[in-house]
């Protein structure tokens, strides 16, 4: 399999004011990225609140991003939805957009068989020509992608690859192994530079949306070889990773960026502001990383 990226791919925010998606904050916070170096741009993942955004809003979304981008990266849509027919919706409705690629995440809630994993990427790969990439997050969906479902997913002519995001390197590791022609995209920030040693292809990163440049250095990095070099810039950023995980993403990242006076501290229920105490210990942690 082509990977559809290697290094960062931002999982963009979305950036809201009075109900509704930002677009001048979005377009200012995509030029920055760019600028910063990363290699794709995520909307309408997790980061970017997608279970409180409307099929239009995600349909306006992408096309926003895919117009700023202007070739320069490619933008990946996130799609997933635990109706395999509404998320062959959505990707199709990417890849009329102009989509690079669609990310797709397990499906949730009702959960799915091995053999039902299998058919909910075929079904959304079958409405589209443009790659498709799993997104397995055990911790938010209540399933784990199995060896069975992997094996049968590479019969699937434009599956690309796994964001893997269950937090456990010794997977990732094995994953690496058993299925070396599969792209594994790693997904914790944390683990950004583990996830490269143990065979990984790139991240999907959250903590880019504040320090695009760094983690595209630290990608570029592990990608030439120089891992304890990397791990000391995992190190690095180490504290700023804990406060940007402070509470549920992307509440701690949103917030950030309206300190930084990127955007609006705005979001959408069930998502909603952070306690007083975890906000003066975040401002205090991008003073001290010089980003206030």
């Amino acid at each position: 399999m082509k990977p559809v990226f290697s290094g960062c791919a931002t999982a963009l925010v979305t950036p809201m004011r009075n109900g509704a998606p930002d677009f001048s904050a979005l377009e200012v916070m995509i030029e920055d990225q760019i600028n910063g170096g990363v290699s794709a741009l995520l909307p309408c993942g997790t980061t970017g609140e997608a279970p409180a955004l409307s099929e239009e809003e995600k349909r306006m979304i992408v096309s926003f991003c895919v117009k700023c981008a202007s070739g320069r990266v490619p933008v990946i849509a996130g799609c997933g939805s635990p109706s395999a027919e509404f998320a062959a919706r959505l990707a199709a409705a990417a890849q009329r957009e102009g989509a690079s690629a669609v990310l797709a995440v397990t499906p949730y809630y009702n959960k799915a068989s091995d053999e039902g994993v299998y058919l909910y990427y075929k079904t959304i790969s079958s409405a589209v020509d443009i790659p498709v990439i799993a997104y397995n997050v055990p911790g938010r969906t209540g399933l784990s992608i199995s060896d069975a479902s992997y094996e049968k997913m590479q019969t699937i002519k434009n599956f690309a690859g796994v964001k893997e995001a269950s937090g456990n390197v010794s997977r990732a590791a094995y994953l690496t192994s058993v299925f070396p022609n599969m792209p594994l995209y790693g997904g914790c920030d944390e683990l950004m530079a583990p996830i490269y040693a143990a065979g990984g292809t790139g991240v999907v990163s959250v903590v880019s949306n504040i320090l695009p440049g760094a983690v595209s250095r630290l990608c570029a990095i592990c990608e030439s070889g120089r891992l304890i070099d990397a791990a000391v810039l995992q190190k690095k950023l180490s504290s700023l990773i804990r406060s940007l995980f402070s509470d549920i993403n992307p509440i701690p990242v949103k917030t950030a960026l309206a300190m930084m006076g990127k955007c609006d501290a705005e979001m959408r229920l069930p998502l909603c502001a952070m306690s007083q105490d975890k906000q003066d210990a975040l401002r205090l942690e991008l003073a001290n990383c010089g980003l206030l």
